[in-house]
């Protein structure tokens, strides 16, 4: 019997966890693969020159393989979430595993590069993988399929295309595969460590049927992929012919370039900002679908250092995130696999919170994250078996509870070495939808992404109805109506959803989705009880709700976390997502600020008084402030007001920190 046939790496350069006793002393991961392999170094010396037109001429043949690649996979795919939510990411990364382009985040190569050495790689060769152990911290749930096309000049890889996206159905427990009450990875789906899927222009037909066999929603998955491997092929294409016009030492010359003036432009602009010394900070997911809700902690401890050692870009302003103090991993799916590769992916997806530090905001929408951020920020992280080390197969398929509150989590910590020159806090990534039998007896699953409003700035509101992931959206309403039972009676601003502010935070999505079929509701949300939190003095923003039969005999509110919550032909399902947070003192809000949100019908008549001290009067097309009495309402009210946190979380934090109103990190 033959035993299991073991690629080997890359000469050694870096590593990721060990597992002693396999393969002698090298370092492997859960699979016992080896995980040594050359990654992260430059292409060319230290110095090299190349033309800096050429430079951009590079970068903007990068920035437009990238979309054309999204462009294709967006016209020929299938399923709802990745041809109109548009829920995917593609990204172009150099040899060395360096993501060259900066537009959004990606996944990594690392894992590809890890189990099949890139020089018996073949033109035609697409690589697929979405096990998240294995994935080095590049996936971080199993409906994230990625695929990845080496790129070829003279017979060698010299670079690589690479897209994933969230796909419908991967099988697991429930249609949609992110079972809210999962205890190990094996009831969220299919797991696939990475395979050749395309070999050599080759399709895998035994591989992507099974794929297909174990998804409720197989046309749309086979659909999905074929668009997906054929994008990243063309892509692959359109690079190649940029090495053959210019040859391969110019254009890695330019790749170096570019990720060097990344490193120097944040280094100058935006860690300049931030004073040396220790920060602390912490917040919370608020339940893990298996426990009852409870504070699950992810704790930043952030150093500024003011040189970060002599080596190549190494030198000047450094940052270290440290996550000591960050709960145990969850017995649910909301943990993260981010201790991989020096945490790698982790890096590049907080990075973009950093640019609120830029000059304006102008400059800050310049600001392109790529690895050229990576030798910038040094990782700790805690032991084995927290929310973002879990030990294998603790399930992750509501992983976002926790990447998406490490954003706030820094950006909360940034602020309070800033005095507060950071924005409020937001949640913009929940999955709703319902699923059953249609009129024709088929079977029929619509899942959606909702956004919600963005944090409100020190010099500005916050945005309404925003979603993290870029170009991505909510469905839209002809298409879902058309396809689906049900009809959609509302969709607009969720009023009051937003934190009062100084500057107000973004408001929320309001839904209303009326079923014409007895179907399944099904959510995974989190910032049910905590909402997104003020800061400076302002208000936190509304939290998630969901209301099913509203106004009817069975009007309930449900679990953020649902699976399969009955709801009956005729009835009305409610959706409210977040509203960020407000960023300063409501009460120095202009009245005529007050009277436009009144107008506009972002801010209600009682939320005017309530959350502003504004008394005003009229109707919403033409309301009209007493300042007079609004005056006096306010002073009242500062009177009144004692020593404030510089965080507001909202009330719903008591409830879940045994009556008090905030935490000790929040004072500064």
């Amino acid at each position: 019997m033959c035993g299991p046939t073991i690629r080997h790496a890359i000469a050694p350069a870096a590593t990721s966890g060990s597992a002693p006793g396999a393969l002698g002393d090298a370092p492997v991961n859960p699979a016992g693969l080896p995980t040594s392999y050359e990654h992260g170094n430059r292409l060319t010396s230290l110095g090299s020159e190349v033309d800096p037109i050429l430079v951009e001429i590079v970068q903007g043949t990068l920035a437009s393989v990238e979309m054309e690649v999204e462009t294709a996979i967006a016209r020929t795919s299938r399923s709802p979430m990745i041809r109109d939510a548009h829920d995917f990411r593609a990204g172009i990364h150099d040899r060395q595993l360096r993501k060259l382009t900066g537009r959004s985040y990606s996944a990594l190569v690392h894992p590809i590069a890890r189990d099949f050495p890139l020089a018996e790689m073949r033109e035609g060769d697409v690589f697929f993988h979405n096990d998240v152990y294995e994935s080095e911290g590049g996936i971080g749930h199993l409906p994230d399929l990625c695929v990845t096309v080496p790129v070829f000049h003279e017979g060698e890889v010299v670079a690589f295309v690479q897209a994933f996206g969230h796909h419908d159905d991967i099988g697991g427990a429930v249609p949609g595969s992110m079972p809210s009450n999962a205890r190990t990875v094996f009831e969220e789906g299919l797991s696939v460590p990475p395979i050749k899927l395309w070999d050599a222009g080759v399709p895998n037909r035994a591989a992507l049927r099974i794929m297909t066999r174990n998804s409720r929603m197989p046309d749309s998955l086979a659909a999905d992929l074929d668009a997906e491997c054929s994008a990243c092929l063309m892509g692959a294409r359109r690079l190649s012919e940029l090495f053959a016009r210019y040859g391969r030492d110019t254009i890695e010359t330019a790749f170096d370039a570019i990720l060097d003036a990344t490193t120097e432009t944040y280094r100058r602009e935006i860690l300049s900002k931030i004073p040396d010394g220790t920060y602390v900070w912490e917040d919370y997911a608020e339940h893990d679908g298996v426990d009852e809700p409870q504070l699950h902690t992810q704790r930043i401890t952030l150093t500024k250092v003011s040189t970060g050692g002599p080596g190549p870009g190494d030198g000047g302003p450094k940052l270290i995130i440290d996550f000591t103090g960050t709960s145990k991993q969850a017995k649910g799916p909301i943990n993260h696999c981010g201790d991989y590769v020096g945490g790698n992916f982790l890096k590049k997806w907080l990075a973009p919170v950093l640019r609120n530090l830029a000059d304006t905001p102008e400059r800050m929408a310049e600001l392109d994250v790529n690895e050229g951020i990576v030798p910038l920020i040094e990782m700790r992280f805690p032991e084995k078996g927290t929310l973002l080390t879990p030990i294998y197969p603790a399930p992750t398929n509501a992983r976002t509870f926790v990447i998406l509150r490490l954003l706030g989590v820094l950006a909360g910590v940034v602020a309070k070495a800033v005095d507060g020159q950071m924005p409020a806090d937001q949640e913009t990534i929940r999955y709703t939808g319902v699923y059953g039998k249609d009129r024709d007896g088929n079977d029929y699953l619509m899942r959606e992404v909702l956004g919600g409003g963005s944090g409100g700035r020190y010099y500005a509101d916050g945005e309404d109805t925003i979603h993290v992931v870029p170009d991505s959206r909510n469905l839209p309403t002809e298409f879902t109506e058309s396809r689906f039972p049900f009809l959609v009676e509302r969709l607009g601003l969720a009023v009051d959803s937003g934190g009062a502010g100084r500057h107000r935070g973004g408001l929320g999505y309001e839904k209303h989705i009326r079923m014409l079929q007895d179907a399944s509701f099904m959510s995974i949300a989190d910032r049910s009880i905590l909402a997104c939190w003020g800061v400076k003095g302002g208000k936190a923003g509304r939290p998630f709700e969901v209301t099913i039969d509203l106004g009817g005999p069975e009007e309930r509110v449900v679990d953020a976390l649902a699976d399969a919550e009955p709801v009956k032909a005729g009835q009305v399902i409610r959706i409210r997502t977040t509203g960020g947070g407000g960023w300063g003192d409501p009460l120095e809000r202009p009245y005529d600020e007050v009277e436009r949100d009144l107008r506009w019908g972002k801010v209600s008549f009682e939320g005017a008084r309530t959350d502003y001290g504004v008394v005003a009067s009229g109707t919403k097309d033409e309301p009209v402030v007493d300042a007079t009495a609004s005056d006096a309402l306010r002073a009242e009210r500062r009177a009144a007001l004692g020593a404030q946190p510089f965080f507001d979380r909202g009330p719903g934090y008591a409830r879940l920190a045994s009556g008090s109103a905030a935490a000790e990190v929040d004072w500064v």
